[in-house]
């Protein structure tokens, strides 16, 4: 099994870190089959690290997530800005297919709650708390990667 964490965001510009923040944890807890994908957007590039994939799972901070975050499958979208240097993650999904000729693998989001995303800001006290729920989340997901089981996670609203 083949796992592709992508985590993204803005260090300075405080909960827009949580991405970064949380795919750190996901890197050093040294789950087996995982490759962490850190970057400060999304961008066409990134479809070429699914390639040999199982899964995917997408870490982010969300102004408009259910607080403390919210878990979702993804699949494929077109994206009228895929030509940009900033992408979805359902266009990333989209770059994908377009160039391997086939579907992506199954990818869920993890988009964690954030509330400040002031240039200068720290992390919120409401992010520090959702990255903690967040990552006993993502730790008993990465222990039983199953698409599955992930779509379970999904209908239970989490």
């Amino acid at each position: 099994m083949r796992l592709v964490v992508f985590g993204w965001g803005n260090e300075s510009r405080g909960d827009d870190a949580l991405g970064p923040l949380l795919l750190r944890r996901v890197e050093a807890a040294g789950f087996a089959g995982v490759t962490a994908v850190e970057d400060y957007q999304l961008q066409v590039e990134h479809a070429l690290d699914l390639d040999d994939a199982d899964m995917a799972l997408f870490i982010d901070a969300a102004r408009n997530a259910a607080a403390p975050f919210a878990f979702s499958e993804i699949s494929a979208k077109a994206d009228a800005g895929y030509t940009t240097h900033a992408l979805a993650p359902e266009a990333v999904l989209e770059v994908f297919k377009h160039l391997r000729k086939r579907e992506p693998p199954p990818s869920f989001l993890l988009a964690v709650r954030g509330e400040g995303f002031e240039l200068g800001a720290e992390l919120s006290e409401p992010a520090k708390l959702g990255l903690e729920a967040a990552w006993g989340f993502v730790g008993g997901l990465l222990k039983e990667p199953d698409a599955e089981a992930w779509r379970r996670a999904c209908s239970r609203g989490r």
